[in-house]
């Protein structure tokens, strides 16, 4: 806990906190890692460096979703590329905090009279709301930093014993 962010709906302020406490997390744990590690699968476990990208890569599509768009052809192309990789931590962090800036210039224009915006997310063009979307960002993105953190933890100590 942070505390309330002065002058923002405080919906809306807890998103933001959700997005620092990612952003920072997820430093903490892959800013120390070679490439090796950051890619490391243990036991076959998702490598972190999987996770981070997957991060940044989830997010800016999920934002897409929140400012009522849909996917490009680029967008999905890249999704696919996420589960494969050999890019540092600098660059999987640079990826992360671009996606999450973008994230938090949206939810900071949210105001609560806006909140059940119909949104669809998807080929099937699921509906659902600006405000769940925007929750559903931090909440996906809180779940791969953990996997990010257990993965790293992992592969350091994988490292060791070789």
């Amino acid at each position: 806990m942070r505390g309330i962010v002065p002058g923002i709906d405080p919906v809306v302020g807890h998103l933001l906190r959700a997005s620092e406490h990612i952003r920072e997390d997820l430093e903490r744990a892959i800013a120390p890692l070679s490439i090796e590690q950051l890619w490391a699968t243990p036991n076959g476990m998702t490598a972190a460096g999987f996770h981070a990208k997957h991060l940044a890569g989830s997010t800016e599509r999920l934002s897409t979703y929140l400012e009522g768009h849909q996917l490009s052809a680029e967008q999905i192309a890249a999704m696919k590329a996420e589960s494969t990789g050999r890019e540092p931590a600098d660059e999987l962090i640079a990826a992360v905090r671009a996606a999450l800036a973008r994230y938090e210039d949206l939810v900071r224009t949210l105001s609560p009279a806006h909140f059940g915006d119909l949104r669809e997310i998807g080929r099937k063009r699921l509906q659902t709301t600006a405000i769940s979307v925007a929750i559903h960002i931090a909440e996906h993105g809180q779940r791969h930093v953990g996997q990010a953190i257990s993965a790293a933890k992992l592969a350091t100590g994988y490292d060791r014993l070789r």
